[in-house]
């Protein structure tokens, strides 16, 4: 089940013990912080199963008519079950419904990192296509692939 969640405790509850269980992604402790404190203030929808949380996904404007895709995880034994597409499109009906026209992620460029290259397939896979790649966004390492999606339904 996939239901908006706005009780700030509760939102940054969700996000530590999901990004706490995917340090392989997540594994700067700093960047982790980042995204539990900065949830309160995004909009934030979590999946349940059996009423525990598996995953989230955060939304954050980024401009009068596009939103991102801030922050996502869902738990690995969860991973291709259709949680996460389905935690993508309750995200695009509620980025619609605040009349938003486009979505936007960042992740690290394909082919840079295996595991960040099934990450760039998914979002590929739910409509996102590519729009540029900031090379030292981050770093050297880690060159930071953007990809967007109109949130048009015509």
């Amino acid at each position: 089940m996939i239901a908006e969640i706005t009780n700030p405790k509760e939102k940054q509850r969700i996000a530590r013990s999901v990004l706490e269980a995917l340090k392989d992604w997540f594994e700067i402790e700093e960047s982790r912080e980042e995204y539990i404190s900065g949830c309160v203030d995004w909009t934030f929808l979590a999946a349940t199963e059996e009423g525990k949380a598996v995953g989230f996904l955060c939304l954050k404007e980024t401009g009068n008519a596009t939103v991102e895709l801030a922050v996502m995880g869902v738990l690995k034994e969860y991973h291709r079950s259709g949680i996460g597409r389905q935690l993508v499109e309750k995200a695009k009906q509620v980025a619609r419904s605040e009349g938003y026209e486009f979505m936007q992620v960042k992740t690290v460029k394909m082919g840079v990192y295996e595991d960040y290259d099934r990450t760039n397939l998914f979002y590929i896979s739910c409509g996102f296509r590519e729009l540029e790649v900031f090379p030292l966004y981050w770093d050297e390492a880690n060159p930071c692939q953007v990809y967007v999606m109109s949130l048009n339904t015509k």
